[in-house]
């Protein structure tokens, strides 16, 4: 058997990881080969592909990126694109396609897989953590990592100055980074798209520390959203996907603030950083662990599955059931952290 792997969508740290995994025990374990589709959707699109063999993924376990590329092609929307991508598998001779990616990628993959006759088998990927039907996606907890790294540093300098610092964090419509992130760097404030929020209330939680002259940290997500107004962005533009590019309420937000309360007040905007460098140990345990599962997912010939965490298992789940809705804050996890606001 021959299998295709491609990475789709944002990158994030673990990927690498994955790809190794799969690799591995499908070469050792199964005699199965492997071809690498470059940049995501693209690869069996244009049939733009990799050797992918067990020398390839040498040393890549803790390396970021992903050695195939990725990218936000979607060959739904391309000219012919499912007849495309189809023919490209016959001609390299590909019996299955492992589609590592978010909600975008594996989109396709439910759709080629349910409509198309494609075999596919789906690994979550994304560091918003927004996918259904797993507890967990990798990359999220680097992505937290660094964020509470970087909270934690602009704590000292926001205290020398005693200004208002924040700090704005991806997760587009879901705010599980701005959450664990905030809590874990002790920020005054924490603004998810799940909850609209109120300027006046985070200038009064902003006064409140500097009563004690204390230096207040606001944590918002990208697509957290005011409540007397829409979403605040820079760019306007769409991907293939029909997705707008998100950014521009951290900004935004500073300087309400520093109107409202004549406290001057900075932004710092992760963006990609959150995206780069050496997964952590939890990423590279649960990608690795995900890519031995999908590679059993492939020798039972149980297409349309994603393999999932759920507590320490990983189980199999209809793709259809991990892409249909997101996985959001649960009101109950943001009123716990409410505690700390202020």
């Amino acid at each position: 058997m021959r299998v295709g792997v491609l990475t789709g969508g944002g990158d994030c740290p673990g990927l690498n990881a994955v790809i190794r995994a799969i690799v591995r025990k499908g070469v050792q374990e199964y005699g199965y080969e492997f071809t690498g589709f470059r940049d995501g959707w693209h690869g069996p699109l244009k049939g733009d592909t990799v050797p992918l063999d067990i020398p390839a993924v040498r040393g890549i376990l803790p390396r970021g990126g992903t050695i195939l590329g990725s990218s936000r092609t979607n060959p739904l929307k391309a000219e012919n694109g499912v007849r495309r991508v189809k023919e490209n598998l016959a001609k390299y001779e590909v019996d299955a396609l492992i589609a590592i990616g978010g909600e975008d990628t594996l989109g396709v993959a439910t759709a080629l897989s349910d409509e198309y006759g494609v075999p596919c088998v789906g690994v979550p990927k994304t560091i918003d953590n927004d996918l259904a039907a797993t507890d967990y996606t990798f990359g999220f907890d680097t992505a937290v990592n660094i964020a509470t790294e970087a909270i934690d540093r602009l704590h000292t300098t926001a205290e020398s100055h005693m200004r208002v610092l924040v700090v704005e964090v991806m997760g587009r419509h879901a705010g599980w980074i701005a959450l664990h992130s905030g809590l874990a760097g002790g920020a005054n404030a924490i603004l998810i798209p799940e909850q609209r929020f109120d300027v006046d209330q985070v200038c009064a939680w902003v006064e409140s520390r500097f009563k004690i002259r204390y230096a207040p940290i606001v944590v918002v997500a990208e697509g957290a959203m005011p409540k007397d107004g829409d979403m605040v962005l820079k760019d306007q533009s769409l991907d293939s996907f029909g997705h707008v590019r998100l950014s521009g309420v951290g900004e935004w937000l500073a300087k309400e603030i520093e109107r409202r309360t004549g406290k001057e007040a900075r932004t710092t905007v992760l963006g990609h950083i959150q995206r780069g460098g050496t997964p952590s140990a939890f990423d590279r345990w649960l990608a690795t662990r995900f890519g031995l599962h999908a590679i059993d997912a492939v020798r039972d010939q149980d297409w349309g599955k994603m393999v999932a965490l759920r507590g320490t298992d990983i189980v199999r789940v209809p793709l259809r059931d991990a892409t249909t809705q997101l996985k959001t804050v649960d009101p109950r996890l943001y009123t716990e952290a409410g505690v700390f606001f202020g």
